[in-house]
């Protein structure tokens, strides 16, 4: 009999509509309300870019997924993708139940390459208590977890800066500096948890090795710091524009590593707050492509589910 595989895509999540941030922001805060000055702070960035399109691209990244899935398999086993989200609607435990619905086995994948056990942790919790909810001994679930060095996805980030570097002028393309970067995070979380900074910087140095990039080319560094007082990782790109300019550089190119879509840390941090602050640094700003639907990720994404399903776990 042939087999029926379930995959569902997880995401942080957006809200909806601008008169939804105060609820996303208790979800993402653990139940605390967001105090007023955040919550304008959100409003005013998620209407600056026209509202967050992570919803709608996850969910073609999950058709996208399924009709490389089901073209790609030779031996009847069907699979049907959907996309759920950790902090919004519809949510992983929402979804999980149309996943499941007719599966012997469903796939979790995190959207986010470089797996944390202590970040990641929500998402696997949501999923695992969605799927006993089901009550269904015959279907077998099981989790994707670190693929930041999945080739496919290497090719992707690497196609993504090529072909932002040849939209730059021949003389500029050869000389530009490119910052590679990953969202931020508290720096007692990553003290608990250096393997994930080190996967994060794996992902950069692979890529712009694939580039071809001179190692005085690129640089690693963060964005998105959040809205705490804490102590944040370093270098944030902001940090890195006064000295380009110190160094006579004109010109900057942006690469995420880490996120796979548009949303408020690429559309407002990076083609806003990221443009601005090399603006007024005298500096030309260009970023990459986000990698969305392109055919190499699905690619990625799809050997993703493959290698997971041959796990023994």
């Amino acid at each position: 009999m042939a087999k029926r595989i379930g995959v569902i895509l997880m995401t942080y999540g957006s809200p909806a509509t601008l008169d939804d941030i105060p609820i996303y922001l208790k979800h993402v805060y653990g139940g605390r309300e967001a105090s007023p000055e955040v919550i304008a702070e959100f409003r005013r960035r998620y209407d600056l870019i026209g509202g967050s399109p992570l919803l709608r691209i996850t969910r073609e990244q999950a058709a996208a997924l399924q009709d490389e899935l089901n073209q790609a398999s030779s031996d009847g086993t069907t699979y049907h993708v959907t996309a759920g989200m950790r902090f919004a609607p519809p949510f992983i435990a929402d979804v999980a139940p149309e996943t499941a619905a007719d599966a012997d086995t469903v796939v979790g994948i995190i959207m986010s390459p470089q797996y944390s056990p202590i970040i990641m942790s929500g998402y696997v919790r949501a999923l695992e208590e969605a799927v006993e909810k089901l009550h269904r001994k015959d279907l077998t679930l099981k989790i994707a977890t670190d693929w930041h060095l999945q080739p496919y996805f290497l090719q992707a980030l690497a196609q993504r800066v090529r072909e932002a570097l040849n939209r730059l002028p021949e003389d500029v393309r050869t000389s530009i500096p490119v910052l590679l970067t990953a969202h931020s995070m508290p720096k007692r979380v990553v003290e608990k948890e250096p393997d994930y900074i080190n996967d994060l910087k794996e992902t950069a140095a692979a890529v712009a090795q694939l580039v071809g990039l001179p190692e005085e080319r690129w640089m690693f560094c963060y964005q998105s710091a959040g809205h705490t007082p804490e102590e944040w990782l370093k270098p944030d790109f902001a940090d890195i524009m006064p000295q380009l300019q110190a160094a006579g550089q004109r010109h900057v190119l942006i690469a995420p590593v880490q996120f796979l879509a548009d949303h408020l840390e690429i559309l407002y941090d990076i083609e806003i707050g990221a443009r601005e602050q090399a603006e007024q640094h005298g500096i030309q700003f260009a970023r990459t492509a986000s990698l969305n639907t392109t055919p190499l990720f699905i690619k990625a994404l799809a050997a993703v589910v493959r290698e997971t399903l041959a796990t023994n776990l």
